[in-house]
């Protein structure tokens, strides 16, 4: 979930030498271009789930799986692949991460939703738990993320540091049956997507001529 790949990394860091062409060829070779927005839509689905906007549990998740399943984890997949293929291997481990997680969390929702591990999935008890267990796993994968990429440029680390904040306030949102902080989470969902906007305004500019915008110093090495 990230435009830095070995082009646009360049296209950041390296002065303009005339190689016009060369740039705008690399910039449209770049796996954010399909993974960006793709992460972007699911985040507003679950976004707009977790403020409540899109009304009952059950109604909402009818929405938003759909478009989980067949629009932000194939498209993490593709852009996966995509990033492999063209041999940007940071960008093929953040947009895998990010595949593992859309995929796995609506699994875990329908899941739930359609009893598909027996009758005790239903049960309040065991179904927060597994909620739980989900959300903390993710939550120190994402920090261990967050961590490993402190020498991106300071909008990358900006979002994982929104998403790792949305998934405590989940947590701890679902443990304590707190609709307040489930809604708070919501609102740094929609904060992470907006950073996601940016992102991709960034990538898809690039692949169409235009300058890099300004993506900050890195934490680490800037």
């Amino acid at each position: 979930m990230t435009t830095i790949d070995a082009q646009s990394t360049a296209a950041h860091a390296a002065p303009d030498t005339g190689s016009g062409a060369d740039d705008a060829a690399a910039a449209g070779a770049n796996p954010a271009l399909v993974g960006v927005p793709t992460f972007v839509i699911g985040s507003v689905a679950l976004g707009l789930y977790l403020v409540g906007f899109t009304g009952s549990s059950s109604t909402a998740l009818v929405g938003m799986l759909p478009i989980l399943f067949m629009c932000t984890g194939i498209g993490q997949l593709v852009a996966t692949v995509w990033a492999v293929r063209v041999g940007a291997g940071a960008p093929a481990a953040i947009f895998g991460i990010f595949t593992g997680f859309w995929l796995s969390f609506a699994v875990l929702a329908t899941s739930l939703g359609a009893d598909w591990f027996g009758p005790t999935s239903t049960d309040t008890a065991v179904a927060t738990g597994a909620q739980e267990t989900f959300l903390l796993t993710w939550l120190i994968g994402i920090v261990v993320l967050t961590l490993a990429s402190l020498r991106l440029p300071a909008a990358f680390t900006l979002l994982f540091v929104l998403i790792d904040a949305a998934l405590l306030l989940v947590l701890l949102g679902t443990s304590s049956g707190s609709t307040g902080l489930l809604f708070v989470g919501g609102v740094v969902v929609f904060a992470f997507a907006l950073v996601g906007v940016y992102l991709f305004v960034d990538a898809l500019g690039q692949a169409t001529g235009g300058k890099p915008l300004p993506m900050g110093k890195p934490i680490i090495g800037g």
